[in-house]
């Protein structure tokens, strides 16, 4: 796979969490495979629900410095910030597709990185949000071949809207 892939905060948080090892496995996977291929994309928001996620969610929790070194880590990636751009984004994709709020921010943020894939177990594996397709980690195997990351459109039989283009 070439194109960027955006991860989503349960992700992050699997990778650390021993209480879940099937689910801690394939999260890392994806981790190394993105980090190794320099295609891993995140946002501040997401980083921000992992920090509190991993310090007082978690049983038993991080310690807050050893959290912050994976945020700090992470910042690698140049995470998307919440700017006007992704609020107008998510609140289109909120009124579009009617997701949550903090799910049509992640969305927003995937689609103004350029990625094509946003791994999470937050939202139905295979949905499609205007160039982005959602992909469960724990469904999808990093050794896949690139064509199973991304789901087939089907071709719709409603016509276009706007104008109609001219004849040349």
């Amino acid at each position: 796979m070439t194109a960027p892939v955006f991860v989503d905060t349960n992700v992050i948080v699997y990778a650390r969490d021993a209480r879940e090892p099937a689910k801690q496995r394939l999260a890392e996977s994806w981790l190394d495979h993105l980090w190794r291929e320099r295609l891993g994309r995140t946002s501040f928001q997401v980083l921000s629900e992992y920090y509190v996620s991993v310090t007082r969610k978690l049983d038993p929790g991080l310690p807050p410095e050893e959290a912050w070194d994976d945020v700090n880590a992470m910042m690698a990636w140049n995470p998307r910030p919440i700017d006007r751009a992704a609020l107008e984004r998510g609140r289109a994709i909120e009124a579009r597709y009617r997701l949550s709020w903090w799910d049509s921010l992640v969305v927003a943020a995937a689609q103004l990185e350029g990625c094509a894939v946003l791994l999470t177990e937050d939202l139905q594996d295979g949905a499609q949000f205007d160039g982005v397709t959602v992909r469960s980690p724990f469904t999808l195997s990093v050794a896949e071949p690139r064509a199973a990351y991304t789901i087939p459109s089907a071709t719709s039989r409603h016509p276009r809207r706007g104008r109609p283009r001219r004849a040349a």
